[in-house]
Formats: structure tokens, C-alpha cells, sequence
């Protein structure tokens, strides 16, 4: 691993020991730990299919994706693929895209700049997702969540001109690059390292832009709602399984699912510490004291963010293992 990596691993793993320990101070782990033991697991298993079924839907969509591409991987090594990502991101934050692409290459042969550019394409189109969720949960629960963004952000929202200022700089020096490359291009053409960059960049623009292309977008969209409303069944039912939050409602499940989703997203290794964080302090707003929000934030995030994710992730492991041994013999 190299020191940048090394590095990266391990300021991930300090900010979520940090804020772990910050949102479990004062906590009586005791008591979370009976409430956890005592849990009921059907609610469990539920919502344990419907992350299975969310992945399978997100290989599937995938695989839409690389079909304009001239691909069309199998639908089951797609998911094993998807599998195989998600429980890299628990050992090596933020590279689980990177072994899903690396995964497909070696179990259907797409190459990895292309399913990699597909992969961010969706990526983009998930956040874009997400903004009208955030948009929704706000109007349906304003008077709910204006006072609870105005504390957590207020005073640390950045000076909107400077903020603005820097963006425009960014973008200036994106467009003089971009242009001085194409201008220099024959030139450059002579360099062999320009040379692969182009073609991976090539690849990743083709794979980025795929979306354009689909064969068939109702099945696309489809699929992307399928994702989100099994995202949002999953955070919800888990609610059922603790008796101190089996009242919550339909809105409480969607804006746990929103922090919960922002939490994971967050520079920490799975989602340690900010998901519980979040979580824990926006289900206050639904009546549940400290020990209880923390307690449902732990059990979510345990469920959810390790237990489902570790126990797919091995099996698909497992199973690539058999895959390429037979494709190999074969």
C-alpha cells in the first residue's frame, strides 16, 4: 500500500473512531447491547432480502449501462461484482468502485475503464437522486429539520463569495487545461504515458456517456427506482425491530434515510461514526431520547452498513473464487 493510501486509510479510521466515541459518550452500552440482543430478527431478514434485491438492481442497471458499449454481462456476475465492491469499501474506504470494475474484467472480460466510467455515470445520477430526496424530506418535514440544519451547519456554512470565488478559479484552470491539451494533442502524441492516459480517459468518457446511448431506458429509470424505494423499506423496517422504535412512521424512515445516506457517504470507513452520528441526532426530532437514537442508529448501521454487506460481500467472493477456477479450466 502505498504511503498516499496508507495515509488516506488511516485518517478514514481515526475520524470514525473519533466521532464513534463522541456519539457514544455517555451512552450506556449495556443497555444498547440488550436492546440489540433482544431485537426482532424477522424485521431483519426483510429488510436483508430487499438489500439484496437492491443490489441485484443496482448490478442490473449496470449492466443496462454497458450495453450501447458492446457488452452485456450476465446479470448474476454483475452482482458479484456489485457484492465484491461493496465489502472492499469496509477494509479500503472509497475503493470499492474501483474492485467492482476490476471484478467484471475478470468475469466478463469488460474493460475496466469503460464499466468503471458506467460506474460513475450512476454514481452521479444516485447523488442527483438524492438531491430530490433532501428536497422532498424538507418540504415534507420542515418544520422538523430547519432548526436541526440551522444548529448543525449555521456558523460553519463558508463565506458564499469566497466559496463562489474558488469554484470559478477551479473551473478557469479545468478549461485552460482542457484546451492547451487539445491544442497540444499531436504533440503529446509523442509521449507514451499521454498516449494510455488518453485511451483510459477515452474509456471512461465512453462508459460516462453510455447513459445516453440505452437500449432501453424505462428499464434504466425502472431500476433506479427500484434501488431508492428498496433503500427506503430496508431503513424503515428496520425501525420495527426494536420495541422503543417500532411506532416511527413512513416520514421518520424517509429522513433516516437521507442522513443515513449522507452519513454513509462521508470520508469514513463504511459510514463508522457519521452514519451514527446523523442518525442518531435527527431521530431526536421524533421523540427519541439520546440512548434510544443511538441505539437505533447503531443497530441500523450494524445491520445495514457491516452485517448484510460482510455476509454478501464473502459469499460473492466465494463464489468469483469458483467462477474464474471454472472459466479457467473450461
Amino acid at each position: 500500500m502505498s504511503l498516499k493510501n496508507t495515509l488516506k486509510f488511516v485518517i478514514s479510521f481515526g475520524l470514525a473512531g473519533l466521532l464513534l466515541w463522541y456519539v457514544l459518550k455517555g451512552i450506556d452500552l449495556n443497555i444498547l447491547w440488550e436492546n440489540v440482543k433482544n431485537a426482532n430478527y424477522f424485521w431483519v431478514i426483510v429488510a436483508g432480502l430487499m438489500a439484496l434485491v437492491a443490489h441485484w438492481s443496482r448490478a442490473y442497471r449496470w449492466k443496462l449501462m454497458l450495453q450501447p458499449l458492446g457488452y452485456n454481462p450476465s446479470a448474476f456476475r454483475s452482482t458479484i461484482a456489485v457484492l465484491i465492491g461493496y465489502v472492499t469499501n469496509l477494509v479500503l474506504p472509497r475503493a470499492g468502485e474501483l474492485a467492482r470494475s476490476a471484478s467484471l474484467k475478470d468475469l466478463e472480460n469488460v474493460p475496466f475503464e469503460k464499466s468503471f466510467g458506467a460506474v460513475v455515470a450512476e454514481r452521479l445520477i444516485d447523488v442527483f437522486i438524492l438531491l430530490i430526496l433532501i428536497c422532498l424530506n424538507l418540504i415534507l418535514e420542515f418544520d422538523r429539520l430547519k432548526d436541526f440544519f440551522l444548529e448543525l451547519m449555521g456558523d460553519k456554512l463558508p463565506d458564499p463569495v469566497i466559496a463562489g470565488s474558488a469554484f470559478a478559479i477551479l473551473i478557469a484552470l479545468a478549461a485552460f487545461a482542457f484546451f492547451w491539451i487539445k491544442k497540444n494533442d499531436q504533440k503529446l502524441e509523442k509521449y507514451g504515458i499521454y498516449v494510455k492516459i488518453k485511451g483510459i480517459v477515452k474509456g471512461l468518457w465512453e462508459g460516462f456517456t453510455g447513459v445516453r446511448n440505452l437500449k432501453n431506458p424505462v428499464a434504466f429509470w425502472g431500476h433506479t427506482l427500484l434501488i431508492w424505494v428498496m433503500y427506503y423499506f430496508m431503513t424503515w423496517f428496520l425501525c420495527f425491530s426494536l420495541p422503543q422504535t417500532e411506532n416511527l412512521g413512513p416520514l421518520a424512515g424517509l429522513t433516516m434515510l437521507v442522513m443515513g445516506t449522507i452519513g454513509m457517504a462521508a470520508p469514513t470507513v463504511g459510514g463508522i461514526g457519521s452514519y451514527h452520528f446523523l442518525v442518531g441526532k435527527i431521530v431526536g426530532l421524533y421523540g427519541l431520547d439520546p440512548q434510544n437514537g443511538i441505539t437505533l442508529a447503531t443497530f441500523m448501521h450494524t445491520m445495514q452498513g457491516i452485517i448484510f454487506i460482510v455476509l454478501f460481500g464473502l459469499t460473492a467472493l466465494a463464489i468469483s473464487f469458483f467462477i474464474r477456477k471454472k472459466d479457467q479450466s473450461s
